[in-house]
């Protein structure tokens, strides 16, 4: 049921947004002619790894220039990308993803391999279910460039400040996901674009790490 949701739902979204998709496709060619899109690679189901559909919203070649983690004053981000970046337009292209099988709509956020690596028994875990465009992490954590912003490192930032609670809510995903808590993570995640600093998302995923 849930990949089934995921094909019709990814195929609808990706045309009904085909302009949407255009604009910004032209926007970020216009602005220094590079790529589109970002394939970076990501860690996946079992352990394997493929590439991620991202709109480019920095640098051509970013990821030899600094660290995995991006602050909100990241010098590395172009203007159309730091607009993408502050409405999550970046992600979009992640339906893509979602289409060929490698995402779901609702699953753990995807890491670099480097992170994976660090993964204890318990949190190998999380790569036994297809990861995500949205979880209950990402509600958390809706603004993690401004948390990293200032940071001298921010991947050292992002190891210490965001890494520990969303592999906890990350687990609790795992231990307690089905079809109705993906159904609730997709509103709370539209409810969180739209209201960022909305209280009531904050005191839930309070409760959520707390009980994790």
């Amino acid at each position: 049921m849930k990949r089934l949701f995921d094909l019709l739902f990814s195929l609808g979204a990706v045309v009904l947004m085909s302009p949407l998709f255009i604009w910004f496709a032209m926007r970020i060619k216009q602005e220094d002619g590079g790529p589109v899109f970002y394939r970076g690679v990501r860690t996946g189901l079992r352990g394997k790894t493929f590439r991620i559909f991202k709109f480019r919203s920095m640098v051509v070649h970013a990821e030899n220039l600094g660290a995995s983690s991006t602050a909100a004053e990241d010098p590395r981000v172009t203007r159309i990308g730091a607009f993408m970046r502050k409405y999550k337009i970046d992600e979009l292209p992640q339906l893509l993803n979602v289409l060929i099988g490698d995402m779901s709509f609702v699953g753990p956020r995807p890491e670099v391999k480097r992170f994976t690596d660090m993964y204890t028994e318990e949190e190998k875990a999380i790569l036994t279910v297809r990861p995500g465009i949205t979880d209950w992490a990402s509600i958390w954590n809706s603004d993690e460039g401004s948390i990293l912003a200032g940071a001298e490192d921010p991947d050292r930032a992002y190891l210490e400040l965001i890494r520990p609670i969303k592999i906890k809510l990350q687990l609790k995903y795992i231990r307690e996901r089905t079809f109705f808590a993906d159904l609730k993570i997709i509103f709370l995640t539209f409810w969180a674009l739209v209201r960022p600093q909305s209280q009531a998302i904050r005191e839930t995923m309070g409760e959520k790490i707390k009980a994790a």
